[in-house]
């Protein structure tokens, strides 16, 4: 009889715990399988959010300046050279090699509105970019939509004592009150925003942008290779990345990796202990039969082939049901977790990871019960009868 004819019949002989053998492997890969592709696609997600979310990369004129320091005391700096930059400068975003990183690009001028003796800082943007580039806005009114229409901050709205509908006359023109923004806690508080064209007009600042705010898709990009095409492409500006920003979603992501990564080994170990206790209690209730095996003449390295050869069709059958299994699981779980599951779909790689990674581990986790089978002495595993 063949050796591989004498496993499967053995395996068919003890399908109680062939099947608790089967469960205890597969639960271990469904967890990892499971455990690793969901934190993949959330990791997905987060990174699709966060570069959504903000700007990364700010652009600025080049000042030549001076910054005065004296014994840890900072004295100001002076400012005797100031570039503007052109917004037909900007055209350049769209021809650097990494453009396609690029998801939104934000130019803003900057003038002062008095009233009395009231001040505030006047910010001309373009309010399709800016809307989206700023989700966590909430605006009490309507968004702005004609060139007459402003957005003014909490603080700044409260100072000029101005209400949704209200007028506000800027240098001679019109304007009405569109929408207040609600608390943000930042600088948007004490802003009135206009529309980037009447706002260059009104200052005299036609053609020209005092800072450009850039979202970068960040997450298979380097940043910095954007801002060094940015600054090359620009010469007369300063691109910078907002490094904390940056950083912090990068850890983020990085954080996500790692836990899922510990949590796997831990389940890994977990997964093979189990093998590798039934495979010895296995051995141990087959004392009998090995016996008889080497009284007949079977060498070590055919007890041990019977014994891996089991370890292999269990193991295998482990790694198919436990992938489809976690797969399952995935889907539920990012029922809860995501919002759609667009871009979920089985993937061919984590589906042979899947059963490679079963078969290793009971393979690895029965060796040593398959040693202790073969070296077993006839004489006594045959007292046993």
């Amino acid at each position: 009889m063949k050796l591989h004819n004498i496993a499967i019949n053995n395996l068919r002989r003890r399908k109680v715990k062939v099947f608790f053998l089967v469960m205890g492997l597969m639960v271990g890969v469904a967890a990892i399988v499971a455990l690793l592709t969901t934190t993949r696609l959330m990791e997905e997600d987060i990174a699709h959010k966060m570069d959504e979310f903000g700007a990364n990369i700010v652009i600025t004129p080049k000042t030549e300046g001076l910054s005065l320091t004296y014994g840890g005391l900072n004295l100001g700096g002076v400012s005797f050279d100031q570039k503007e930059i052109l917004e037909s400068d900007l055209q350049a975003t769209k021809t650097i090699k990494n453009a396609a990183n690029i998801r939104l690009v934000s130019p803003k001028v900057f003038g002062v509105f008095e009233q009395g003796d009231k001040k505030a800082l006047v910010v001309g943007v373009d309010f399709t970019q800016e809307l989206e580039l700023k989700k966590w806005w909430e605006i009490v009114g309507l968004k702005p939509t004609s060139d007459t229409d402003v957005l003014v901050g909490r603080e700044a709205a409260d100072r000029f004592g101005l209400r949704v509908g209200a007028p506000l006359e800027i240098k001679g023109q019109s304007f009405k009150v569109a929408g207040v923004l609600k608390s943000t806690g930042s600088q948007d508080d004490s802003l009135i925003f206009g529309a980037l064209p009447v706002v260059q007009k009104l200052f005299n600042k036609e053609g020209k942008v005092g800072m450009v705010e850039v979202a970068a898709l960040c997450k298979n990009c380097p940043i910095s290779d954007i801002v060094e095409q940015l600054s090359e492409k620009i010469p007369a500006a300063k691109v910078t990345a907002i490094q904390q920003v940056v950083e912090g979603r990068m850890e983020t992501l990085h954080g996500f990796r790692r836990l899922s990564l510990g949590i796997s080994a831990l389940i890994l170990f977990v997964g093979s202990m189990v093998v590798f206790v039934t495979m010895m209690a296995s051995v141990n209730e087959r004392t009998r039969e090995i016996g008889i095996f080497s009284a007949i003449g079977f060498r070590r390295s055919h007890i041990m082939r019977i014994i891996l050869l089991e370890a292999f069709v269990v193991s295998l059958i482990a790694g198919v049901v436990g992938y489809l299994t976690g797969i399952g699981v995935t889907r539920v779980l990012l029922s809860f977790l995501v919002e759609q599951l667009a871009h979920f779909s089985l993937d061919p790689l984590v589906a042979a990871g899947a059963v490679f990674l079963s078969v290793v581990i009971g393979l690895l986790a029965s060796l040593y019960p398959a040693t202790a089978a073969s070296r077993m002495d006839p004489s006594e595993a045959l007292r046993t009868l």
